[in-house]
């Protein structure tokens, strides 16, 4: 079965990046004998990546492209180049080519073999500092507790079937989590090993702090583990309440009542501080709650190619 092959590329100030993606995945793939089409997703970009998508298209007919009106994030443009990929099955791998574009054809010839999901694991996470490695692996630790299943390795780089594909785009929350969904749909499923490759040109689009939002937008969005916590925390706060309280009874009985205001302080700043941890995790659920009841698009595609 030589089914066409959607390669899904989300794609952000990618410049100078981008037409080596669409040039080596377009040999590879023609040299493969695979048909194929690249889907280069511009998620508002701010320099001259739809520019080079439209240079691309224009010298190979196997290149399209969708334009954001503005940065809807990379989640977002995930779910439009499905939406828009008309193969059988679909790969979606970063435009920087961190991805080793060799493993697409691994993947291909798996799913031929009658695999429908193909996900990419990490063999090795390439340069990282060790506080951004201990970062990541927290949170992959959170997501695959709640989850359900091993997220340690788990990467946005895989290849789905056509009904997977499908399947993925039904789901109608609104802030998605790509490389959990496409996990947590199930169909038949393998693995492929990857080392993540060195970035040739441009930078990481991803700061601490929007990887410190990301990592926080999808704990909330894909588990209630965050609420786990805030009843666990009233729990221990109500036990260490009782112990004080059975202390200064025994003390107020034999005369030895605790003198000053010690103990009440550090009580109220405790409480006080259960509360507002408390409230401010229960506040992002509901306006997670907020943003899926609007019900708002995913995204705003202004232009296509």
């Amino acid at each position: 079965m030589n089914g066409l092959l959607s390669v899904v590329l989300p794609s952000y100030n990618e410049e100078e990046m981008l037409p080596k993606a669409a040039s080596v995945l377009g040999e590879l793939l023609g040299n493969s004998g695979i048909p194929y089409e690249l889907v280069f997703v511009d998620d508002g970009s701010k320099d001259r990546t739809w520019e080079m998508i439209r240079q691309a298209a224009a010298s190979d007919p196997n290149v399209h492209g969708v334009h954001f009106s503005r940065n809807f994030g990379k989640e977002a443009a995930i779910f439009a180049g499905l939406a828009a990929a008309s193969g059988d099955c679909a790969v979606v791998m970063d435009c920087d080519l961190q991805h080793p574009p060799q493993t697409v054809i691994e993947m291909y010839e798996l799913w031929q073999s009658g695999y429908e999901v193909i996900e990419g694991v990490k063999r090795s996470r390439g340069k990282e500092s060790p506080m951004h490695a201990m970062a990541a692996g927290t949170f992959y630790k959170l997501m695959s507790k709640s989850a359900g299943f091993d997220m340690s390795r788990a990467s946005d780089f895989k290849l789905m079937d056509r009904r997977a594909v499908d399947t993925l785009l039904a789901i109608p929350e609104r802030n998605a989590f790509f490389r959990a969904l496409s996990s947590w749909i199930g169909f038949k499923t393998t693995t492929v090993e990857f080392d993540v490759q060195e970035r040739e040109a441009g930078e990481s689009k991803w700061s601490t702090a929007s990887l410190v939002k990301y990592a926080i937008t999808n704990i909330v969005g894909y588990s209630s583990l965050p609420m786990q916590f805030v009843t666990a925390a009233g729990i221990l706060v109500f036990i260490f309440a009782i112990v004080m309280g059975i202390e200064t009874l025994v003390r107020f009985f034999s005369g030895h009542a605790v003198e000053g205001f010690t103990t009440v302080i550090m009580l109220l700043l405790l409480l006080g501080s259960i509360i507002m941890i408390s409230l401010g995790v229960i506040g992002i659920y509901i306006s997670r709650i907020y943003e899926e009841v609007k019900g708002r698009p995913r995204y705003i595609v202004s232009k296509t190619i």
